[in-house]
């Protein structure tokens, strides 16, 4: 069978992407790894920035798409990519790990991105209680509150200022005294009275009591001394990871690897679009990826009628 799209990756935007496209009445398929619908969704605790939902879980969110999509008639599969190819005949051939293979005029990379981590004690188990890598998304949660930022590039820079409007008190850690983020953030954090800098300093363990952040753990580059600093949040901004690299032989991708698109989500090659966290965006949040998932969908539809 040929599908109209086949959408890889059932995240937010693969979620709004599969509404859409049973909307449209399309012949299409979601593949998603593992069998499980949400992606990064999943791993927030409580989402405040969502309209319509003043306090969801990102568990709950996540499944009020599924069932939406699935009520609908999307058909979820269970599958893992190995590779990706375009025919002559301008169809894809997305072949899996135990050897099948979908083919579909149209598909949408959806698979979104992974924030790079620190990798130190108490990380991973505090993520959601205190550890966060989106100050937009859980900044509220911090108000008149005592918060690191780790990190020394336009991200960290960015996040602090957001914080610093809502927080006691913003720590910027960074591992050098020189920073990568743009002169004039450096030069708007530097003139707000409620951030520190501590500079020359990397994280060592995030410390918890009752299950949630109460301390960070610092080590110095220099002396290789430690020390502690009482915060109640921490927030992570070292950078992100696209999971693009199916589509990056057969499209183009920038330096730090997200698929290029235009404003309509359309990549290079013809047929083939990318949503959410993957592709080249300003803002990555839940609302721009359902956002990108409508906008794909509704870009491809053209280019099938053509």
């Amino acid at each position: 069978m040929i599908y109209d799209l086949i959408i890889i990756g059932s995240g937010p935007a693969g979620l709004a992407a599969a509404i859409y496209a049973a909307r449209a009445e399309l012949q299409f398929v979601v593949l998603e790894k593992d069998g499980i619908s949400g992606g990064q969704v999943l791993q927030t605790y409580e989402v405040n920035n969502y309209p319509g939902f003043k306090n969801i879980s990102g568990y709950d969110l996540a499944t009020s798409f599924r069932d939406h999509a699935e009520s609908l008639g999307s058909n979820f599969v269970s599958f893992e990519v190995s590779s990706i190819t375009r025919e002559r005949d301008k169809t894809f051939h997305i072949k899996g790990e135990d050897g099948s293979e979908y083919v579909s005029r149209s598909v949408i990379a959806c698979t979104g991105a992974a924030h790079k981590k620190l990798d130190i004690p108490g990380e991973e188990e505090l993520t959601g209680s205190g550890v966060s890598y989106c100050a937009t998304c859980d900044g509220a949660f911090f108000k008149n509150k005592t918060v690191a930022v780790v990190g020394g590039g336009d991200t960290a820079f960015e996040d602090a200022l957001y914080l610093s409007r809502l927080c006691e008190k913003v720590y910027i850690v960074h591992r050098r005294s020189l920073f990568r983020a743009a002169g004039s953030l450096v030069s708007l954090a530097r003139r707000a009275e409620n951030i520190e800098f501590l500079t020359d300093m990397v994280p060592k363990e995030i410390v918890g009591t009752d299950g949630v952040v109460s301390s960070l753990t610092l080590k110095s580059v220099r002396t290789g001394t430690e020390s502690s600093i009482d915060v109640s949040g921490v927030f992570i901004a070292i950078g992100m990871t696209p999971n693009s690299e199916l589509f990056s032989q057969i499209t183009e991708c920038n330096k730090e690897g997200f698929i290029i698109t235009s404003s309509d989500c359309s990549t290079q090659m013809p047929g083939l679009y990318a949503a959410g966290d993957v592709r080249t965006k300003d803002l990555r949040q839940i609302v721009t990826a359902v956002a990108d998932g409508a906008v794909a969908v509704s870009s491809l539809v053209k280019y099938l009628s053509e």
